[in-house]
């Protein structure tokens, strides 16, 4: 079990401490995140915003060469609080180089506690926007889509049987920190229909089909939700069906279709652009 120790050590300098090991495990098992309610972000913007909407700071890893002494000291100031708010280890560049996922690190990885988020922790707008996500499987994609949430904004982005975790270290690092600044909620896909039927908010299901309109055509400047599916097989006919509309992104190309986070981000900013 991944847990804050009450000492600080001495540098980490070995790849072999058992400190680096419990990083690592988190970072490649889904499984061991889900267990212990924990994931990675890596970056001082990114812990930012991670910790500006509440998120908890388990242990903070920070490489003095790479982030520089300001952040540095920044980052260390709350360790001398008592009780400390967080675990604060530092390491050495080597064990950072170790730990690092992305190109140019900034030498900052924290380990946050997952918050547990359900559709009845939503808070909507009189009139929301929402992005629905079926069996999105690809961490870029949601980390894209999280991105087009938050600067459109969208109000929520609901993700509807997962085939990727929702706190994915790449998912995370795509969205550049949106999975912190977009409500995010995993849940069956026949719960966020009847969440959204319930609430009065309209669907519009994202198809290719003869009796789709086009996205320009229809109005989304009411109560809205953009339901996509996956690249490889769209939606499922059951989510399609239960949807109250049926739009389509005109392709004038060969190719019949966008990439899913692209196709989210066209559909989100006419709605956004129809509201005015």
């Amino acid at each position: 079990m991944y847990a804050a120790r009450p000492t600080q050590p001495d540098r980490i300098t070995s790849l072999h401490n058992p400190r680096i090991k419990d990083v690592l495990r988190l970072q490649e098992k889904s499984a061991e995140r889900r267990r212990q309610g924990l994931t990675l972000v890596e970056g001082y913007r990114e812990l930012a915003n991670a910790r500006q909407a509440g998120w908890t700071v388990a242990t903070l890893f920070v490489c003095e060469e790479l982030a520089g002494a300001e952040i540095t000291q920044e980052l260390l100031a709350p360790a001398q609080l008592v009780p400390r708010p967080y675990e604060y280890l530092p390491v050495s560049t080597a064990v950072f180089a170790k730990l690092a996922v992305r190109e140019r690190s900034d030498g900052v990885l924290a380990v946050l506690r997952t918050p547990s988020r359900t559709l009845a922790d939503l808070q909507l707008p009189d009139n929301p926007l929402v992005i629905v996500l079926e069996a999105v499987e690809k961490p870029g994609n949601l980390g894209a889509i999280l991105r087009t949430a938050d600067a459109a904004p969208a109000h929520a982005v609901l993700v509807g049987d997962p085939r990727t975790d929702l706190y994915n270290p790449n998912v995370i690092r795509a969205s550049l920190g949106g999975i912190f600044t977009v409500p995010t909620v995993a849940a069956p896909m026949v719960e966020i229909l009847a969440f959204l039927k319930e609430k009065g908010i309209r669907t519009f299901a994202a198809a290719l089909a003869d009796d789709a309109k086009s996205y320009t055509a229809t109005s989304l400047s009411g109560p809205t939700a953009l339901v996509l599916g996956t690249e490889a097989d769209g939606l499922t006919p059951a989510t399609r069906a239960a949807c109250d509309e049926t739009v389509i992104i005109p392709m004038r190309g060969v190719l019949d279709s966008l990439n899913v986070s692209v196709a989210a981000a066209v559909l989100t900013f006419e709605a956004v652009r129809q509201r005015g």
